[in-house]
């Protein structure tokens, strides 16, 4: 290997990383995905786009995916936080489970007739599309507002059903292979048993180890992100290696360091949150690099059919009974979550395990993965925000502040600096800061005007355009926010007025006082009831923001919660005809 090589190939992975990054933002003025875009770098560098670079390399894209897969999986679960599992742990894992063999069944029986294959070999490939994308999901899910239920449980499933799609495939293969003919029904099932608990405890116990780890270990700021890296990806292997789900370890170990008081938090997020961009970046370019376009001409329109058949017929049947015992979901929902079932780079990752076992067909597979997953990201990707606009799943911007920055004043510390710009219609805009209702625990460290600090003090009047530094916890985000700052403008029309009602009244309020108001007619039963207990009936025990349902032909959302309990209740009116 001479040093021109080596030069060369780090001025053709510069080059197509820049280029890579600097098309990104296309992707919003385009409205595609902007994993979509690196994937179109890497397929027009390749053998039959502008670059002609020839990479057939499939261990080592196999090697580069699966590590960008396991960081990315680890990132996604230090950013999800522990009450969504108290919303959506049940859906989502039926959906992880339940609906991914469904839509292996489901797409299989289609690929077996459309590509003329055996039923084994079209359940394998059912398998190969069948889990949803946990880099598509978490990029696409990445800076909207969507219900929280809904959002919670694509984001847990994307996380939690690789395994079950790597079990599918692993098994089918084997199966077709020969190589376990006497393997008996139980053995299949002690085997999924023994790849999910393991998975599952290797993930959770050395979650907690590498989180004592962190806490007791003093280092140099930016060594602990490495320390977390290096520690989730040992638990991946080791996952791996005694059977279990090395997918599943890391997301679970990412979740219990996201969800616990952790050393140099903010630095590990900060860090991990590049080095994600870098590994979907590497991921999506390699894979766009192995695939050679002039070998899908002949499966074209078979692909096409299949990839839309799994989009509008198996991924929706999955949903629709995966979610059978789960009574709070609306049906829009329901075709919401069905929409959002993206396929990523996971797909064209398990395409590439019959190329290794030597399987008839495997370069069929690969083909098929591949333009599955292009229709996924072009079809459900690009219409991912007009999906939910008409599911009525998008909620209202919430304020925020314009920069947020954790301050590491001791260890396990959660204080942070949030940033606000008052605007020019703020109701707080002449009032002195002590005249303001801040939460407990609260303060404003710094104001900025014209450019220069002031020295805030309770006197200090605020006026248009101040810049404050407030330091506080996250639990008092939304407060502060509230306070200091207005939701962005959104180009879909949403106003938070209309959403979440014309009029708001207090779950405690009693139906009969609301009936000669909206013509609403009780029954005896129910007279006795109040706005909370409709809620109990219609919606169960863990409701969130923006959960509703039409009663009476006046639509009920929950518009405010506080500590898991709702807080204010919204009526939307028929509209006028």
């Amino acid at each position: 290997m001479s040093a021109e090589w080596i030069n060369n190939f780090f001025l053709i992975c510069a080059i197509l990383i820049a280029i890579s990054v600097l098309l990104s933002p296309v992707s919003s003025r385009l409205g595609v995905p902007i994993l979509l875009v690196f994937l179109a770098v890497g397929i027009f560098a390749g053998v039959d786009g502008i670059g002609g670079i020839v990479f057939d390399d499939f261990s080592l894209a196999y090697l580069a995916s699966n590590l960008a897969l396991a960081i990315i999986l680890l990132d996604g679960g230090l950013r999800t936080r522990a009450s969504s599992f108290k919303v959506a742990l049940g859906p989502a894992l039926s959906l992880a489970t339940l609906g991914v063999a469904l839509t292996t069944i489901i797409t299989g029986l289609m690929a077996t007739w459309l590509f003329n294959l055996s039923l084994m070999q079209g359940l394998l490939l059912g398998a190969i599309v069948g889990s949803t994308d946990a880099a598509v999901v978490f990029s696409l899910m990445k800076g909207r507002s969507i219900n929280e239920r809904v959002e919670a449980t694509l984001e847990i499933e994307s996380g939690s059903n690789d395994p079950m799609a790597v079990f599918l495939t692993v098994t089918l293969i084997s199966l077709i292979s020969m190589s376990q003919i006497n393997a008996s029904g139980f053995m299949l099932i002690w085997h999924f048993i023994q790849h999910f608990s393991i998975g599952i405890c290797l993930g959770l116990g050395g979650g907690w180890l590498l989180w004592q780890l962190i806490n007791r270990m003093k280092l140099d700021e930016g060594l602990y992100a490495i320390l977390v890296l290096s520690g989730g990806l040992l638990i991946y292997a080791i996952s791996n290696s005694l059977g279990g789900s090395g997918i599943l370890s890391i997301y679970l170990a990412g979740v219990w360091l996201g969800n616990h008081p952790t050393r140099g938090r903010h630095t590990i997020l900060a860090v991990l949150d590049g080095v994600t961009w870098m590994s979907q970046i590497g991921m999506f370019l390699i894979l766009g690099l192995l695939l050679t376009p002039s070998s899908l001409t002949g499966i074209i329109i078979p692909s096409l059919l299949l990839a839309f058949g799994m989009i509008l017929i198996g991924r929706p049947i999955s949903v629709w009974l995966s979610l059978l015992p789960f009574k709070h979901f609306s049906k829009r929902q329901r075709w919401f979550i069905s929409w959002v079932g993206l396929r990523g780079a996971v797909p064209i990752i398990l395409a590439v395990y019959p190329m290794m076992a030597g399987l008839p067909n495997a370069q069929l597979y690969f083909n098929v993965a591949f333009f599955v997953v292009l229709v996924s990201l072009l079809v459900q990707g690009s219409t991912l925000s007009f999906a939910a606009k008409l599911a009525k799943v998008l909620l209202p911007p919430k304020p925020e502040p314009i920069s947020r920055s954790g301050i590491e004043i001791y260890p396990k510390s959660d204080w942070e600096v949030f940033v606000y710009k008052l605007g020019n219609h703020k109701w707080c805009i002449g009032e002195p800061l002590k005249a303001l209702n801040m939460p407990d625990g609260t303060r404003v460290i710094a104001v900025f005007r014209n450019q220069k600090m002031l020295h805030p003090s309770g006197k200090t009047e605020l006026k248009a355009d101040d810049i404050l530094c407030v330091l506080a916890k996250e639990v008092n985000l939304d407060a502060l926010s509230e306070l200091f700052s207005q939701a962005p403008e959104t180009e879909i029309g949403i106003t938070p007025t209309r959403f979440l009602g014309d009029f708001f009244i207090e779950p405690q309020t009693p139906l009969i006082h609301l009936a000669p108001m909206y013509a609403i007619s009780l029954s005896e039963e129910e007279q006795h009831k109040k706005v909370q207990d409709l809620f109990n009936e219609k919606v169960g025990e863990t409701p969130v923001i923006g959960d509703q349902f039409k009663w009476q032909s006046l639509r009920w959302i929950v518009a405010e919660m506080q500590e898991g309990k709702i807080t204010r209740v919204g009526i939307q009116l028929p509209k006028q005809v």
